[in-house]
């Protein structure tokens, strides 16, 4: 399937990724087929693109591809400081912080072929992520035995730095795990949508981006991308539809009349 396109320029390309894609070809997973950078670059008809920025396989939502190595450089500075405004909706455990900043340095990871992923022995980095709860579920199940039910958030997170898992190890810092992550998260939960809410994948998206275009002063591009169906199924689940923006969930999903 074609990824949707958001916005396209001269310049950049943004498509919605989806859960489960890479953003490049990797040894990590050497098995998979494709990348969002082999589909994007067919659908412009075999124009180069470059990735101007990182996404987990595991994670949808906003992706940026530039026509040329220029602009990567143009928007690198930028990007890895808090100029480019950067906002993920999250699903995690429990009943989240109303407002939280979170200055939590974490150490560097690196790719490693034996182990995955592994922590370097340099000092821990400056990671600063701002997180908002947009919505709490009381959900009236017992799905660790420990507790007569269970609780959910919908959190809107802004990291300003942009460390490796950055989102995902903060959320677990806070005792907050966002649902669906093996690595930083709670597997009796996991499990529990997985199984009875038939959702497998990690409840995290990029939905918006403001990114200052360097070739035009004072300028600020700002895009939003819809969940995938299945981040949605949750959303509707838990009746949080109207505490989001409506483009961010699909065309076909309504919100629940209050």
């Amino acid at each position: 399937m074609p990824l949707p396109i958001l916005y396209q320029d001269d310049h950049l390309i943004i498509v919605n990724k989806p859960a489960g894609l890479l953003v490049h070809p990797s040894w990590l997973d050497a098995h998979e087929t494709t990348s969002a950078l082999q589909q994007v670059s067919e659908q412009v008809d075999g124009r180069p693109v470059y990735p101007v920025h990182r996404l987990d396989k595991a994670t949808s939502g906003l992706l940026v591809f530039a026509f040329a190595a220029e602009t990567v450089a143009q928007l690198a500075a930028q990007w890895s400081s808090e100029q480019v405004q950067k906002e993920y909706l999250a699903v995690v455990r429990g009943y989240g912080p109303e407002k939280q900043r979170l200055e939590h340095a974490l150490k560097p990871m690196v790719d490693d072929k034996r182990r995955r992923h592994r922590y370097l022995s340099k000092a821990p980095q400056a990671a600063i992520t701002e997180m908002q709860c947009l919505a709490r579920c009381e959900w009236p199940v017992s799905v660790d035995p420990k507790y007569a039910s269970a609780r959910y958030s919908l959190m809107l997170l802004r990291p300003l730095t942009g460390r490796k898992h950055q989102l995902r190890r903060h959320m677990k810092h806070v005792a907050h795990p966002i649902i669906g992550d093996p690595k930083h998260g709670k597997g009796i939960h996991n499990r529990y949508f997985r199984e009875h809410l038939d959702v497998a994948r990690l409840l995290l998206a990029s939905v918006r981006l403001r990114i200052p275009l360097p070739w035009q002063e004072g300028e600020t591009l700002v895009v939003d991308a819809p969940v995938d169906a299945d981040f949605a199924q949750i959303i509707t689940c838990f009746g949080w539809q109207q505490a989001i923006p409506k483009n961010w969930l699909p065309q076909d999903t309504s919100p629940v009349e209050s």
